[in-house]
């Protein structure tokens, strides 16, 4: 049996953590730059505050309803999403955990049996709210398809199940899947809900646990719509993954505060999210070879082309490196190709591939020692910076006043990260 254990509304709960007083009343959390809404209570869902819609455009109903409103905070996020995915390896062993995301995680739970299922994820659930003070919501089935569905049903009616929901029995899961829309199920998006209800009148899982594995082969995506298939069928077929330790990938993005228009403040902007990739490359262990910059526009009409254009270009580097230095001088070449005079920008951002083991890379004959070991003063600042906070040393071509820096007016402390911000008891 598997089992996912979901946070509730969980960039909420973590506010809610350290202001008991919003405990029951409406809160939403924002994204960076204060943009849309990202997260909301339930309380926030009642009065119709939508997920994802543009701040300015609820704002009138959230100050009617004196809803709380926080910025992001992700170091608070992060840490405690931590603490809650270290609570479930201390419980169950770290082999039989797979983090899922910032707010999920699935769980083995072949080890008990099944009579034992309920009392177990209420055991779960429990020592997560005490240990951590986060609330989550466990749902129990064979597979993880079925134990998504079994979660959402959980957290849909908090009330009558507390949270919990075991389908360990045929006709559980028959009358599951009787009641969730075909739109609801895991590895359903958007078009293909739409297709299978508009096309083919498939509106609920019943009926789509019902469909040949020809049929998922030819109109699902091939191998992932057969494997869906099965595992509403109560076939496993998405078995447990390891955690993914080194990233292939590694990117660094921001809004900024203003739209910004002139190249001088652009490059400051790459050169410091360039800065804390190269951080993420090396705490990995890693170096990259290929680094892509990219910018948004800001829309002339912000109401109607609220996204912006985006422009990218890139660069093959003729040594993977993870020194920053190495890494700002191509980042800062491309912004100049990029920029256009007279445009007014939003949003900038860092990507780094290309990405190799750092201990691979061989060493030039024909630079001097010091050279070769730019790894030592790279670590040397990344320890100073860990210790001290708030970029301490910084290359020159990060600017100093980062006039440019994302709005995040409505941020919370961040109580567990931070000595100067530990939350404070009268």
């Amino acid at each position: 049996m598997k089992a996912i254990v979901d946070c509730n509304n969980f960039y909420c709960s973590c506010e809610r953590l350290f202001k008991p007083h919003l405990d029951r009343k409406p809160v939403v959390v924002l994204s960076n730059n204060d943009g849309c809404i990202v997260s909301r209570s339930d309380e926030a869902k009642k009065l119709g505050v939508e997920m994802a819609g543009p701040y300015f455009m609820a704002k009138p109903l959230i100050e009617k309803h004196d809803v709380a409103v926080f910025s992001s905070n992700y170091n608070l996020y992060g840490d405690l999403s931590w603490r809650v995915m270290e609570t479930l390896r201390m419980l169950l062993g770290k082999k039989n955990v797979e983090v899922y995301s910032v707010d999920e995680a699935f769980v083995d739970l072949s080890i008990f049996p099944v009579e034992e299922l309920p009392a177990i994820a209420k055991e779960i659930r429990t020592t997560i709210e005490d240990w951590t003070g986060i609330k989550v919501s466990v749902g129990v089935a064979p597979t993880k398809v079925l134990a998504k569905l079994a979660n959402r049903m959980a957290k849909k009616n908090k009330h009558i199940t507390d949270c919990i929901m075991v389908l360990d029995t045929e006709e559980k899961i028959s009358a599951a899947l009787h009641r969730t829309p075909v739109s609801d199920i895991w590895g359903v998006g958007h078009q293909y809900a739409k297709k299978l209800q508009d096309v083919w009148g498939i509106y609920d899982a019943w009926q789509l646990r019902n469909l040949t594995e020809d049929f998922a082969h030819t109109h699902l995506g091939g191998v992932v719509g057969i494997r869906l298939v099965r595992e509403l069928k109560g076939t496993r077929s998405n078995e447990m993954e390891d955690e993914l330790v080194n990233k292939k990938m590694i990117a660094t993005t921001r809004m900024f505060g203003n739209p910004v228009g002139d190249i001088a403040s652009i490059k400051e902007a790459v050169a410091t999210y360039t800065s804390r990739a190269a951080e993420k490359l090396r705490r990995q262990h890693s170096a990259a070879s290929v680094i892509n910059v990219f910018v948004v526009s800001k829309g002339e009409n912000h109401n109607v082309d609220f996204r912006g254009a985006t422009h990218s270009d890139y660069m093959t580097l003729p040594t993977a490196t993870s020194s920053t230095n190495e890494l700002i001088k191509p980042a800062v070449a491309l912004v100049d190709k990029l920029y256009k005079k007279g445009t007014f920008y939003k949003k900038a951002g860092v990507v780094l591939s290309g990405i190799v083991p750092d201990m691979s890379i061989q060493g030039n004959l024909f630079l001097s020692e010091n050279k070769n070991c730019e790894r030592k003063l790279m670590d040397m600042i990344d320890n100073i910076n860990f210790s001290q906070r708030d970029d301490v040393l910084k290359f020159a071509a990060s600017g100093t006043t980062r006039d440019w820096k994302m709005r995040q007016e409505l941020r919370s402390p961040r109580y567990t990260t931070r000595w100067d911000e530990l939350y404070q008891v009268r």
